[in-house]
């Protein structure tokens, strides 16, 4: 028998110390929930389990952006739902206004009220907010440029591609056969599209109609589906051979994913009394109102088209939502599959380690008696 080195009581404090580390893991999971509550319990685990939270919140935050974009949509089209109540009542009073049976002064009366209305919409297009930014002015609209302070691009669809175009205003204007105060319908022109190389390619199938009352020119492609722009020019000095530039920004960019990229760009037309093509538009005269029939009619188009646009919008986003409510589901079952301890599993495993401990003290407490039998032999 020995008494310096007690390798009982050694090997018993081994055992003993394993037990409690494995009681101490057990108690930290049962008190958190967790499987993997340090990095040493799973490295590898966690990073991925990290990764997944990560995307989990983007989620989430992409959903709340999606459903703020709803929002934004919600909100213009109840403004443009007013301003197309304001214009089937300006196509009331055109109508109105083009009978025989009333005077020009009748026609003076009913004017007022046409003017009244016209600049509710501006007023409505102008103070039309959501979260401080307006949003009917062009502020979220497509922008592009002319090389002339004598034309403008008001307005085109987002089906024309991105680029620098020639074309010449003066040959469009020729080709409508445009004479002083008259507008046209539509003629085929002539637009050339400026490739990354700096050669020039035909634009085809373009046909030009001509609004000389607004001095307006839009171009549309005859296949083009939603293909159009729409320029002013100055009738007093329209520019001849002139460079358009289309830039494809402007767009309301909506983050509505957890990664780069996962955008959606929500175009918002400009609501102006030129791109309705009622900058002009009055019934002081039978023939006056005549036009303005037509004037208004077009216009109503224009806020139609909006709404629809923005209604197909509104469904993507609302869709969205719900392909991320998918996604979140499954990324957070399979991050918890990672990280949540099972609970059932690891009360027997705690069972156990405990039971082990007390029997780990016991032993040590009789191996660290082990040495008192020594005793005896001196006596």
């Amino acid at each position: 028998m020995r008494i310096n080195y007690n390798a009982s009581a050694v090997i018993s404090n081994k055992a003993l110390n394993n037990s409690d580390s494995a009681l101490s893991r057990s108690l930290q999971r049962l008190s958190s929930g967790l499987k993997i509550n340090e990095a040493q319990d799973n490295p590898a685990g966690l990073a991925i389990a990290h990764r997944m939270d990560a995307q989990v919140q983007g989620l989430r935050v992409g959903k709340a952006n999606s459903n703020d974009g709803i929002s934004v949509i919600e909100t213009a089209d109840g403004a443009l739902a007013e301003i197309s109540s304001l214009m089937q009542r300006m196509s009331e009073l055109t109508v109105q206004a083009a009978t025989g049976t009333y005077t020009d002064d009748d026609r003076e009366a009913i004017d007022r009220e046409i003017q009244q209305l016209k600049e509710e919409v501006t007023r409505v297009s102008k103070d039309t907010e959501f979260n401080g930014q307006r949003i009917l002015d062009g502020t979220f609209d497509l922008k592009g440029y002319m090389n002339n302070n004598n034309s403008k691009v008001e307005y085109y669809t987002g089906e024309v591609a991105v680029g620098k175009y020639n074309l010449n205003i003066q040959s469009i204007l020729s080709a409508a056969g445009i004479t002083e105060g008259t507008a046209t319908g539509v003629k085929p022109i002539s637009m050339q599209y400026q490739k990354a190389d700096g050669s020039l390619e035909a634009v085809d199938d373009l046909t030009a109609s001509v609004d000389m009352d607004n001095n307006l020119i839009t171009i549309r492609k005859e296949y083009g589906g939603e293909y159009e722009i729409r320029i002013s020019f100055d009738d007093a000095n329209p520019p001849g051979a002139t460079e358009m530039e289309i830039t494809g920004i402007g767009a309301m960019k909506l983050q509505i994913g957890a990664n780069e990229g996962q955008e959606l760009a929500v175009q918002i037309p400009t609501i102006s009394l030129k791109n309705m093509g009622l900058q002009n538009a009055n019934v002081l005269t039978q023939e006056a109102a005549e036009k303005a029939i037509e004037s208004t009619k077009q216009g109503l188009n224009y806020i139609n088209k909006i709404r629809s646009k923005l209604g197909a919008y509104q469904n993507r986003l609302e869709h969205n939502t719900e392909s991320l409510d998918v996604s979140d589901e499954n990324l957070t079952a399979a991050y918890s599959r990672i990280m949540d301890v099972d609970m059932a599993e690891e009360m027997t495993a705690y069972t156990t380690n405990n039971v082990l401990v007390q029997a780990g003290v016991s032993m040590l407490s009789q191996a660290n008696e082990r040495p008192q039998a020594v005793l005896q032999l001196l006596q």
